[in-house]
């Protein structure tokens, strides 16, 4: 049996990223809702610009064009930017959908 590869928090940061100025809604539970702003966004996760009230691990459940809602969980935090992983991989054909749909609204 062989072992899933492990991907490092480096590997992740080198994933393709692309800048957006994008606007949507996340949950954060126990039923909280809230807008943010995402800057930057990969197959692999997400990057905000604005301040964030959350700790390394939280989890927020994020609504993306084409993707629906996506968990995320935060990974790092530092001068008011957040970076968060994505609880799975989004498939190539609906992230190249998703950021066209982003780049049009």
């Amino acid at each position: 049996m062989t072992k899933a590869p492990h991907h490092s928090s480096a590997d992740l940061r080198r994933a393709a990223r692309f800048a957006v100025d994008f606007e949507t809604l996340c949950e954060v539970y126990p039923d909280r809702e809230f807008r943010i702003r995402i800057a930057n966004i990969s197959a692999h996760g997400m990057m905000l610009t604005d301040p964030i009230d959350m700790k390394k691990g939280d989890r927020m459940v994020v609504r993306l064009p084409v993707i629906g809602r996506i968990e995320a969980y935060l990974v790092w935090s530092h001068q008011g930017r957040s970076g968060f992983e994505f609880e799975r991989v989004i498939r190539e054909p609906d992230f190249v959908a998703m950021l066209d749909k982003v780049e049009h609204l």
